[in-house]
This record gives structure tokens, sequence and C-alpha cells, in this order.
């Protein structure tokens, strides 16, 4: 019997508060998040991007416990994927790559050639597909699969999106709907979605179908709940977790929590769209920081939906997920890379200069800037960052 490996794909964190630094180094390395000319200057700005950055993010951490949830998670899920495919006959190990934090995709990549497996489905923990986060994936294990030839051999199944997977819409829905029901008024609750942002730059210049996925999914499971409960709550859908000076999708979470306060609303039942684990964004940013907001905007009574992690109905839908990849063609991870119609896993294959409003360009030109004015205030002893504090 063939030997399937499950490969899921996620962003990572840090476990502790020492892992945060590295975290961030990790994260800023990556040319999809800063891209620059000289590639040797890469690290160093990460490394110095990381030290600025690395004392609130610190604060943030802690405010949740001192580090993030999501490997353990993470590995929860793969752990009951594995057994529900075991118990249907299907010989299945699971297997966790992350992107920026351990375990790394490398050492998955090494597990699973070590263990025997004889194909592997790819099954990226992001519903909707963006450029910036199963791109990256897929981007990373493409990197390592070209530079070896044994797993070169192991053939591969990539699931690209799932976003409108019936088990993970009836998922939604049904966390969404215990919520509702605590409700005073449940009929009248205001749903809330909030997906996690990306650069706008992504979606009108390369192409990103992040934005048209996030908006079908939220009105699939809109459309389910209006089953199950004989009526349609109004609703709302919204961008978080912003960075930088660049426009990203729009409206923002924070401008929205403001518009319903003004409108009246007093019941919010916030959804997390974008995340199926607990991790930063759903513990710090939504539970602390946009419920402060909503209660500052009038908004009495916030409810946020857990994330799915280990749901019953979504581990299911991941099983079927993985079931109708065997059954079907092999998707390559070319494949996956020309999907939708022309879309490239890079939002910009090279270093442009001039002036235009590529997210990458501007990050990298202020980045260049910056990094420029830090090690001249290195050498001279004082400028615009010893006057600040932070030199």
């Amino acid at each position: 019997m063939a030997r399937v490996g499950i490969l899921l794909m996620n962003l990572g964190g840090p476990e502790r508060i020492k892992d945060v630094g590295p975290f961030l180094y990790n994260l800023f390395s990556d040319p999809e998040i800063i891209r620059l000319p000289i590639s040797s200057l890469q690290k160093p700005l990460a490394w110095w991007i990381s030290t600025l950055r690395s004392g609130k993010s610190e604060k943030a951490y802690r405010s949740i416990g001192g580090g993030s949830p999501l490997r353990r998670i993470t590995e929860q899920q793969a752990r009951e994927l594995q057994s529900s495919l075991r118990e249907q006959g299907i010989d299945a190990t699971s297997y966790v790559a992350m992107r920026y934090w351990h375990p790394f995709t490398e050492s998955a990549v090494a597990d699973i050639k070590a263990d025997g497996i004889s194909q592997v489905v790819v099954l990226p923990l992001y519903p909707h597909f963006s450029i910036s986060t199963s791109g990256s994936s897929f981007r990373e294990l493409r990197r390592l699969r070209d530079g070896d030839v044994d797993f070169q051999k192991v053939p591969l199944r990539c699931i690209r999106s799932w976003f409108d997977h019936p088990g993970y819409i009836r998922a939604m829905a049904e966390l969404i709907s215990e919520q509702i029901s605590l409700c005073e008024l449940p009929d009248q609750a205001h749903i809330f979605f909030s997906a996690h942002g990306v650069p706008k730059i992504y979606v009108e210049e390369a192409g990103d179908p992040y934005q048209d996925e996030i908006e079908a999914c939220s009105n699939l499971i809109m459309d389910e709940l209006e089953k199950s409960l004989g009526n349609r709550n109004p609703s709302s859908l919204s961008y978080q977790s912003r960075v930088g000076p660049e426009e990203w999708l729009k409206p923002y979470t924070e401008d929205i929590l403001q518009e319903l306060g003004n409108k009246g609303v007093r019941e919010l039942v916030v959804v997390p769209i974008s995340f199926v684990s607990e991790h930063i964004e759903t513990l710090q940013e939504i539970d602390i920081e946009y419920r402060d907001l909503a209660k500052n905007f009038g908004i009495v009574n916030f409810r946020r939906v857990p994330a799915l992690d280990t749901y019953p109905l979504f581990i299911e839908g991941l099983v079927d997920l993985v079931k109708t990849s065997l059954e079907g063609p092999e998707v390559s991870l070319d494949e996956v890379a020309k999907l939708p119609s022309g879309l490239k896993l890079y939002p910009q294959e090279k270093w442009q200069w001039g002036w235009n409003n590529s997210s990458e360009v501007w990050n990298g030109r202020v980045a260049m800037i910056l990094f420029i004015e830090f090690i001249l205030e290195i050498v001279g002893g004082n400028g615009p960052l010893h006057m600040i504090g932070l030199l």
C-alpha cells in the first residue's frame, strides 16, 4: 500500500519570548516582505528591523501568555487528520512545515524522505490563496525541491485553496451560530468578518485572488447561516494586521468598528475568517486591541468566534480535501504557480526603481534609506536616531 504524506503548511510563530527576535529576523529575511536591489544587504537589514521591532512584539506576545500557540495547535490538527485518515484505511503520516519558525519546511521534507513516503499531498492551512501566505510557502517548497534530486522523485499533489469547501463553510457557520445564540437579540446581532490584510498592489497588479476568495467565502458562510437560522443577520467584512505606509486592502477593521459604533450597533459577533488556528492576530489583535476599540465606539457586546483549531467538522473537511486530492489528477507545484490565469508566486520578479505604487518598491526604497542612515550613525556617532534614543 502506498504511504501518503500530508504536508500541512503554515506561517509559524515564536513559542517563547526569546524566540520573538529570531522569528522576526526570519520574517524580514524573506524578499517577499522587503525586497532589496542588493541581496547581500537583506540579512543585515532583517537583523536591524527585527532588533527595532522586537520590544513591541515581545509585549504583544506577553499579553497572550508569552508565546504563540500556533505550533501546538497545528501539530494537534496534524495528529487528528492523520488519525482520521488511517481510520479510513489510508496509510497517511502528517508533517508540519512552518514558513518562518520551527519546524521549518526543510525539516519536514527531510522527515518525508527518511520515512520513505510514496506521494505527498501539500495542504496549506490558509483557506484563501495569497501570494504572501500560500504563495510564499509553495515558493519555499519549490526551492527545496529544485535543489534535491531525491525529493524530486516524490510525487506532489498540491491543494491551492479551499475557501469554498463545504466542510469548512459548515464548521464556520456552526461556530458563528453558537455565538449568535448567546446574544441578547440574536436576529439583530451584527456579524463582523475580519480577514488578514494584504497590500493592495498584490491584488491590483499581481493578480492575487485573495480578496475575491475572501468575499466569496464570507457570502457562502452567510448563506449557510441563513439556512440554519432562518434569518440573514446584518454583516460586514474588513481587513486587519496591515503594516508599513503603503495602502492595504480596505476597509480596515478599526474603521468599520468606528462606523458600526456610530450607527448604533451594540452586539457584534467577530469572525476571524482567514485564520484556522488561534494565534497573535486573534488572541491579541482582535481580543485585546479591537475589543477595546469597539468598547470605545459604544459596542457593548463583543463576541469573538473561536478559531477552528481541531473542531471535528473542520477536521472532517480536511480529510475530504486530502481524499479528493488523492483520487484526482496530480497537481504539481508548477501548476499551482500558474493558478489563476497568469498568477505568479512573486508579486515582482525583479527589482524596479522609480516612482510607482508597488509596495515592494516602497518597502525596499525606504528600507535602503533607513539602513544607510543607520550605518552612517553607527560610524559618525550622531544623527536623528541618536536624538530620539534609538541608538
